[in-house]
């Protein structure tokens, strides 16, 4: 089975091919055929890698994101060196989708009422939804007839109890489908399960505190492989500090610049969405690796965006142990979680009481899916590198052998 897997962000494009003999693997495989788009202003950077060694690099006027994924697919079966004869090669097309709404706890495949159901769930995360609807349009105007999948990273927190989904309003804004969903759950369950066959534990309903920090951070708590707590909201804005997003301030803030600061519904958006967090505070960057560079040469704002970072990540792990009744294993992942080794141990260093104590040699020098806990930890803290596309990509299969044997 061909699998091809599209990761649809605001700002990129990712694109990864699989191919299965049967079941796929339990470890991650290298797939056949990999890329990505970064947009840059008007111009996109694309990087194109097979897995013969063949790589290609450039950069290119891509107007639209419609554009740069025809451009992406064209050189699966075109190019220097195609990897398909045809778009009728592929089996299934699977699709990161961020927001699912209230109404999928699973992966399916997408139909008319999918698509529907995911417009209507954009409004709370319109700028990953509509570019993941647009991509779904894209692949059926260029490959047919060929099933696609929607994989949703809502779908595992859906089962959280509701005293971790509904907030403290009205309850009629729970009636009205407002309520906490999280996010980045396509990572955290991947990385809880990995963790867990690493650590040679699956049959021990481990407590593990999923730490996703990248550009967009959350934190799950997961008991025994299922999500009962996670720190993202109604939108991927509620939570942790990010790179420029705020994460959770007091909604008195809100109301009050409202009151006071003649702004409007669009600019409290971008100002939360893209202009807060590491960003806002150090006046420097969005990027961790840029503010860590800052704070060694002495920037105080660099410093401070550090210890809002760190102080915040602290404060959610503990409420994330807090609603498991104890910690077993702390994972970090993501680009900052897996390749930020000050952060990992800044984190940990005021986290005793919960029974963490770091090997910092092993933080230093580490390898990936790695335990860098001490010896004597009551804690095992585990890097794990995310693998959300292969996640993805396993199930596509799932839905695609259920299918067949319906």
């Amino acid at each position: 089975m061909k699998v091809l897997v599209l990761n649809s962000g605001s700002s990129s494009q990712k694109t990864c091919l699989y191919e299965f003999a049967g079941a796929p693997p339990r470890a991650p495989a290298a797939c056949l055929w990999e890329a990505r788009v970064e947009w840059e202003g008007e111009r996109a950077k694309v990087v194109v890698k097979r897995s013969g060694g063949v790589s290609e690099e450039a950069q290119v006027h891509l107007a639209s994101r419609s554009q740069a994924v025809e451009h992406l697919l064209s050189t699966l079966w075109g190019g220097v060196a195609p990897v398909l004869h045809s778009p009728a090669d592929l089996d299934v097309v699977g699709h990161r989708v961020v927001h699912g709404g209230s109404k999928y706890a699973e992966p399916v495949l997408i139909s008319p009422e999918v698509k529907s159901e995911l417009t209507k769930a954009a409004v709370f995360a319109p700028l990953h939804n509509r570019a993941e609807l647009e991509a779904m349009e894209i692949v059926a105007k260029l490959v047919r007839n060929v099933p696609q999948v929607a994989v949703f990273d809502t779908a595992f927190h859906s089962r959280m109890p509701p005293e971790a989904i509904i907030y403290p309003g009205p309850y009629e804004w729970f009636e009205r489908g407002i309520r906490r969903y999280g996010f980045h759950g396509i990572s955290h369950q991947y990385c809880a399960g990995r963790a867990t066959k690493l650590l040679a534990k699956s049959q021990v309903p481990l407590r593990i505190v999923s730490c996703h920090l990248g550009n967009g951070c959350s934190l799950a708590a997961i008991r025994g492989g299922q999500s009962i707590d996670t720190t993202m909201g109604l939108t991927p804005l509620e939570g942790l500090m990010m790179g420029t997003r705020s994460g959770s301030v007091d909604p008195g803030i809100l109301t009050y610049m409202i009151r006071t600061g003649n702004i409007t519904a669009e600019q409290m958006d971008d100002l939360l969405n893209h202009k807060s967090g590491l960003l806002g505070v150090s006046g420097i960057s969005g990027d961790m690796r840029e503010i860590l560079a800052a704070a060694r040469k002495g920037n105080e704002r660099a410093r401070l965006a550090l210890d809002i970072y760190v102080h915040r990540l602290q404060a959610g792990i503990a409420a994330m142990a807090a609603s498991l009744g104890g910690l077993d294993v702390l994972v970090f992942t993501a680009g900052v979680g897996e390749n930020s080794s000050e952060i990992r141990s800044a984190t940990c260093a005021r986290l005793r009481f919960l029974g963490i104590t770091l090997d910092e040699r092993k933080n230093r020098e580490l390898t990936p899916d790695q335990d860098i806990a001490a010896a004597g930890s009551a804690v095992r803290v585990m890097v794990v590198r995310t693998q959300e596309v292969w996640a993805i990509a396993r199930e596509c299969w799932r839905v695609m052998h259920a299918s067949a044997e319906d």
